[in-house]
């Protein structure tokens, strides 16, 4: 019981953790892209994941933590495939309107939900998906303003959601099928996401904003916000990693759109966005929505501990259960034996 409470109480902080430093990290790239004019979303998360890795080296270096050598296939595919899913959300949002990218990152859920479904056979109760789809009603209430559809930015978004969808699982199934940590897996994959979004960023930020990343004149308050949207970016890449590991994909985009709710509060709140009762409406639809999700996720987890402990206390009968009767015929038979 002790062990348990302990990783339920690692759980609650990382989700805790996960929002508040990605919640940290939307203010200040807004502020950094919006109020300063740097646009270049995709360069700035290569440099994020190079941050993030020399971090995790220097900690490493100090013996915070193991490393544990992963298949070099499997964590470069790995690191690939984030890196290109992180593009192709960038280019789903530079080619689509912000309610359909608002779409596409709700329709990550449902896609989740059917890709594990078929593929890892989970099961998913009537329960969870009302909570599901409250809070994906909730949240397209809030956020969706505009829906125009184009078939380049259709394809993109498609190419997306599958990339990140299959790219969250395989966060979670690495994790429990080769039994290694958040940080293990974190630090062996994020050079590699690195990488492709360092040689793809220049160009996919080009393409979106026709300016060029390298001809930037850059401030100091520029550089400032820069360095903080990098430190900040750790422990975003960090909380990721071990939410879904621990958790579920699913979990994790449901925190997801917790984050979306706070932000869109936050906007109002600091920066003075624009706020209406449809927001608030649809804030309060989503924030019920995660709290259902919350309760049943609960409840299935403490039926399926307690059917756990009934088969080990079954188990354990039953081996005590032959044991007494081994013994009862090991008597038997010595007792014949000392008659002849």
């Amino acid at each position: 019981m002790g062990e348990m409470s302990s990783f339920q109480l690692g759980v609650i902080g990382a989700l805790f953790l996960s929002v508040a430093s990605s919640v940290s990290i939307v203010i200040c790239n807004k502020a950094l892209m919006s109020n300063l004019g740097f646009p270049f979303a995709t360069t700035l998360t290569s440099w994020h994941l190079m941050v993030t890795f020399c971090t995790l080296h220097m900690a490493q270096r100090f013996n915070l933590f193991e490393n544990k050598p992963i298949d070099m296939k499997t964590v470069m595919l790995f690191g690939i495939l984030n890196g290109v899913s992180i593009g192709l959300l960038n280019l789903s949002l530079g080619f689509n309107s912000i309610g359909f990218y608002q779409m596409t990152k709700l329709a990550i859920i449902p896609f989740t939900v059917l890709l594990e479904t078929i593929f890892l056979k989970k099961q998913f109760s009537q329960n969870i998906k009302l909570s599901l789809f409250l809070l994906l009603v909730g949240v397209g209430i809030a956020s969706i303003t505009d829906l125009q559809l184009n078939l380049v930015g259709t394809i993109l978004s498609l190419l997306a959601i599958a990339t990140t969808c299959v790219s969250q699982i395989l966060t979670n199934t690495i994790q429990k099928r080769l039994n290694v940590s958040s940080t293990q897996l974190l630090y062996q994959s994020a050079p590699f996401q690195a990488a492709i979004l360092f040689v793809s960023g220049p160009l996919v930020d080009q393409l979106l904003t026709k300016q060029n990343v390298f001809a930037y004149k850059y401030s100091p308050i520029v550089l400032a916000f820069i360095i903080l949207s990098c430190i900040i970016s750790v422990s975003v890449n960090f909380s990721t990693f071990f939410v879904i590991g621990k958790t579920s994909p699913v979990t994790y985009q449901v925190l997801g759109h917790l984050k979306t709710c706070l932000v869109l509060a936050f906007g109002y709140t600091l920066l003075h966005d624009p706020f209406t009762d449809r927001n608030i409406i649809g804030i309060l639809i989503a924030i019920f929505g995660m709290g259902l999700y919350s309760y049943f996720c609960t409840q299935e987890n403490k039926w399926k501990h307690a059917d756990s402990l009934g088969s080990q206390m079954k188990e354990k009968d039953a081996t005590q259960f032959l044991a007494l009767e081994k013994e009862g015929h090991e008597v038997k038979n010595s007792n014949k034996d000392s008659h002849v």
